[in-house]
C-alpha cells in the first residue's frame, strides 16, 4: 500500500508542478493548463484519500503521513477558491507550493506513513486547525510580499495589499478558534497562555489593528504598504522564532519533545 501512496504522491506533485509553470508562462492556453492540472492533482490526492479511507477502515488521520496528505488537498483547494475569489493570479504559485511541500516531505520520509500522532494530534480538530492557519499565512505572507515588492518599486498602490489582509484575518481568526476548540477537547481548557498561543493572540491583534487603521491610512499607500509589510514579522515570529525561546521548552506545542 505504501508503494501506491508514494507513486501516487509523485504524480500530484508532478502535476502541480506543471500547473505552476503554466502559471508562470502566462495567459490564454497556459491558464487553462493551469486550471486542468491542478484540478487533476486535487482528483488524484481526494481519490488516494478515499481509497485509504476504504483500506484502513478508519479515517486517514492517525499518522504523520496521513495528516500531510489532507494539508496538501485542502491547501490547494482552498487557495484556488480564494485566488479565483479575489481574482488573483499571484496567489496559484503559494497554495501549489505549499501543497508539493507537504507531499514532498512525504515522499523523501515515507515512514512517516506509518508514524502514529501522539492522542493529542489525533483529534479532528486538528488537520482544519493547521490548514486554515498556514492558509492564512500564505496570504498573509502573499500581501507581505506585494506591500514590500511596491516599496522597492516606488508605486503607491495599496489597494491588492488590503484585499489580501482582509482574506487573511478571517482565516486567522478561525484557526485561533478552531485551535481553542481542539485544546479544549485536548487538553480540558480552551486557553492556557502557551508561549504558541500568546503569540498567535499577538498575530491576530497586530492585523486586527491594521484593519481598524485601514481607513486613516487610504490616503497614505506608502504607510499602509510599509505597515503591511512590517506586519508579517509577527507571523514569523509566531511561525517559527518563537520555537526557539527558553519558554517553549515547557510548551504543549512542542510536539517533538513529548
Amino acid at each position: 500500500m505504501s508503494q501506491v501512496v508514494w507513486w501516487c504522491e509523485l504524480l500530484v506533485v508532478l502535476s502541480w508542478v506543471a500547473a505552476g509553470i503554466c502559471t508562470l508562462r502566462g495567459a490564454g492556453r497556459w491558464t487553462l493548463g493551469y486550471r486542468v492540472l491542478t484540478g487533476l492533482g486535487l482528483l488524484m490526492l481526494t481519490g488516494l484519500i478515499l481509497w485509504l479511507w476504504w483500506e484502513l477502515g478508519r479515517p486517514p488521520l492517525r499518522t504523520l503521513g496521513e495528516t500531510r496528505l489532507w494539508y496538501a488537498v485542502l491547501s490547494v483547494a482552498a487557495g484556488g477558491v480564494l485566488a479565483l475569489r479575489l481574482n488573483v493570479t499571484a496567489l496559484r504559485l503559494p497554495m501549489l507550493g505549499l501543497g508539493s511541500l507537504f507531499l514532498c516531505l512525504n515522499l523523501a520520509l515515507p515512514q512517516t506513513l506509518d508514524r502514529t500522532l501522539m492522542p493529542a494530534l489525533l483529534s479532528p480538530w486538528f488537520v482544519p486547525h493547521v490548514v486554515v492557519y498556514l492558509l492564512s499565512y500564505a496570504v498573509l505572507g502573499l500581501s507581505a510580499a506585494v506591500a514590500a515588492w511596491r516599496l522597492l518599486r516606488s508605486q503607491a498602490d495599496a489597494d491588492l495589499p488590503w484585499r489580501l489582509v482582509h482574506a487573511g484575518l478571517p482565516l486567522l481568526t478561525f484557526g485561533l478558534l478552531m485551535g481553542a476548540v481542539w485544546a479544549k477537547e485536548a487538553w480540558g481548557h480552551y486557553w492556557a497562555w502557551d508561549p504558541k498561543e500568546t503569540w498567535a493572540l499577538l498575530t491576530w491583534i497586530v492585523y486586527v489593528a491594521l484593519v481598524h487603521l485601514e481607513r486613516g491610512l487610504l490616503t497614505r499607500p506608502r504607510l499602509s504598504l510599509t505597515l503591511i509589510a512590517g506586519g508579517f514579522l509577527v507571523v514569523l515570529m509566531c511561525w517559527f522564532l518563537v520555537n526557539h525561546l527558553p519558554s517553549t521548552e515547557v510548551s504543549v506545542h512542542t510536539y517533538s519533545r513529548q
